[in-house]
């Protein structure tokens, strides 16, 4: 972070970037957090429009540095008709997306005995529906135009098994079979629907207190290049399945894990 303590939403502008997304409209959910906010950089960057979507108070702030065209809307994604709401303003402000990155994401934690039908239900409101529900608010104008991406934000934890994460785990499964079908049904149509399932990703929630001290220590030593994923990986990922380079990349779940669901 600069010393002035203001997170650099404006970087100077990448040569090699700067076409990439000029005049695509990106959407980007949970674009206050760690991942979220590595992934609003690179698409600025490389002159996307962006719509960010979170329920962070901090999105208040990112917009404004942000500035023009860019535009923010503060959404309850575990809210149907929030969702519903959103998605008919934003397409009427910034008309068809073209780019659907569904990034937000919540990881309540704990023994699967223990679990209550409550966290259980949140977690699927935010991690499956949410994303469901905006993908299909969002594809029907992407499959009239004939062109598509979105991106899924998944998970190691739709591979393998992890103690205390019943619910976050099934959540992100789903994601991934999701995903798998839509690709199927509108690939044919120009929207290509990939996901991308990092391991622990060093951000505040991603390494924060439940994978701090020595569970940490022992997390990084079952990754083989033994460390986190960084945000900036997981962004330049989404923006090359973004791109006209993977066209002929649809229904992929890239697992960016530094080889921890080889072993």
């Amino acid at each position: 972070m600069p010393p002035d303590g203001k997170r650099n939403t404006r970087p100077a502008a990448c040569a090699a970037t700067a076409a990439n997304f000029a005049g695509k409209r990106v959407l980007i959910t949970g674009a206050a957090g760690g991942i979220g906010h590595a992934l609003v950089q690179r698409f600025a960057q490389a002159g996307a429009t962006l719509a960010l979507v979170d329920s962070s108070p901090a999105l208040t702030e990112l917009a404004a540095e942000l500035g023009a065209p860019h535009r923010a809307w503060r959404v309850d994604l575990s809210d149907e008709a929030a969702i519903t709401r959103f998605a008919a303003d934003a397409l009427r402000e910034l008309g068809p997306i073209d780019i659907l990155i569904n990034n937000a994401g919540i990881a309540p934690l704990a023994p699967a005995a223990t679990l209550s039908t409550e966290i259980w239900d949140s977690t699927m409101s935010v991690n499956l529906r949410a994303p469901f529900l905006l993908c299909r608010a969002f594809a029907g104008p992407m499959l009239e135009r004939g062109w598509g991406r979105i991106v899924n934000l998944a998970s190691q934890a739709a591979l393998i098994g992890i103690d205390g994460h019943a619910a976050y785990s099934a959540s992100k499964a789903g994601l991934l079979g999701m995903s798998y079908c839509m690709a199927l049904e509108w690939g044919p149509r120009g929207v290509t629907v990939n996901c991308i399932s990092p391991t622990v990703v060093d951000t505040p929630m991603g390494s924060g207190s439940t994978w701090s001290g020595e569970r940490g220590v022992q997390a990084r030593r079952e990754i083989p290049v033994g460390r986190f994923a960084r945000p900036e990986e997981i962004a330049a990922a989404a923006a090359y399945l973004a791109s006209e380079d993977a066209a002929m990349i649809n229904g992929s779940n890239l697992v960016i894990d530094g080889g921890r669901t080889i072993r």
